[in-house]
């Protein structure tokens, strides 16, 4: 298993990406842990994923059975137990010289090594993909412990981003946008979905990506299906296609779609276009600190209602992003957190007709302290493609 991109800062001279210091990951666990307290909780609970690579810089070669678990607690030092195998990787992670390392041999029972960091009447927001055996053998040996998914006991742990996060989502944006721009000069007119696919995977990975996570390629009557995985169908004069695509750069996501036309697009496919497009610059403009995040949602689905669409629009109108390509916060209907600066987000109204054509149009943004700045800027005007 590759091992995930680093989580760094800024540029040097030459381009390359300096790490965080360790009094970066440090501010970040102790933030983590105090939130944990004001939110009612005896900690954090954190396992192998994007949120432990947050906070400690460290990213196991391979995620096993074997547990990994940081554990963060108000008034008591970071602590994490490992694998005594891994124990050497765990060193060389940038956060490791602020956290005290436990760790365990083969054989022996590591949730035994656990139980005395944890409170036994304990309340802990634990890790979204933390596995099953793990949680079940934490409450096995402490039955008077219970747990929450961070998600929902802690969703803006990571959602709120710094300069230097912003500047990683920035280039990330840019080089989607780059890629969208190769795209154009491309031929799609009697070419598989999966051929114009790997060109997209491959132009990300030209513009700074190290790492591919989709290409959706939905031509025609595939554009309905807004999750459509790329296939054999070939694509045809005259089809709308809607392209979305993305990845990490410097470990942070990009995300972006657009949809084009193979030749001349019909009046119909120009009317929805330009209404998705109204629908996306709304609420972009909707965008201001102190608003919630369901507004965003809201107000892209009243251009659609109102022009008509509406049941076709059959998704929320938007993701958070930033070490994943998908994370908290939502925009969507009941979602009443309120937008702060610094946080990220997609926002990607559509309108699918099955069996006829899709079109969507997305752009990642982030809050400023008087709106939002866009971090795709590829146009939204229909582009004609060959």
């Amino acid at each position: 298993m590759t091992r995930p991109p680093p989580y760094d800062r800024g540029v040097d001279k030459d381009n390359r990406p300096v790490p965080f210091a360790v009094d970066d990951f440090r501010r970040r666990m102790d933030r983590a842990a105090t939130e944990a307290a004001s939110k009612g909780f005896s900690g954090v609970l954190v396992t192998p994923g994007p949120d432990l690579v947050y906070l400690t810089g460290y990213a196991p070669t391979a995620v096993t059975e074997r547990l990994t678990i940081l554990v963060l607690a108000p008034g008591r030092p970071p602590t994490m137990v490992v694998p005594k195998l891994e124990r050497p990787d765990a060193e060389k992670a940038t956060g490791a010289s602020a956290v005290t390392l436990v760790d365990w041999l083969d054989g022996a029972d590591p949730y035994a090594s656990t139980a005395p960091l944890l409170s036994a009447d304990g309340r802990y927001a634990i890790s979204d993909a933390a596995w099953a055996m793990h949680l079940l053998g934490l409450q096995r040996t402490l039955p008077g412990t219970t747990y929450v998914s961070l998600t929902d006991g802690m969703p803006m742990l990571r959602a709120v981003k710094d300069p230097h996060e912003l500047d990683r989502l920035t280039s990330a944006g840019a080089g989607a946008d780059a890629a969208f721009e190769e795209i154009l000069g491309v031929r799609f007119a009697g070419r598989r979905e999966i051929e114009v696919a790997a060109d997209l995977a491959a132009l990300l990975r030209k513009h700074g990506h190290s790492q591919v996570d989709f290409t959706v390629v939905g031509s025609g009557p595939n554009g309905a299906n807004p999750h459509h995985e790329a296939g054999d169908r070939m694509i045809q004069q005259g089809d709308a296609v809607v392209l979305d695509f993305g990845g990490l750069r410097d470990g942070y996501g990009s995300d972006t779609t657009r949809t084009v036309s193979v030749g001349d697009p019909g009046a119909e496919v120009r009317e929805v276009h330009e209404i998705v497009r109204r629908a996306q610059q709304a609420a972009f403009e909707d965008v201001q600190p102190g608003v919630e995040c369901q507004e965003i949602d809201r107000v892209a689905r009243r251009v659609i209602t109102e022009a008509g669409y509406g049941d076709y629009f059959i998704h929320r109108v938007g993701h958070g992003i930033g070490l994943t390509t998908h994370e908290p916060p939502y925009m969507v209907e009941g979602e009443t957190q309120r937008l702060v600066p610094g946080m990220c987000f997609s926002i990607e109204p559509g309108v699918y007709l099955p069996g006829r054509f899709g079109v969507r149009i997305e752009d990642i943004v982030t809050v400023t302290p008087d709106g939002a700045r866009r971090l795709n800027n590829s146009t939204h005007e229909m582009q004609v493609v060959a």
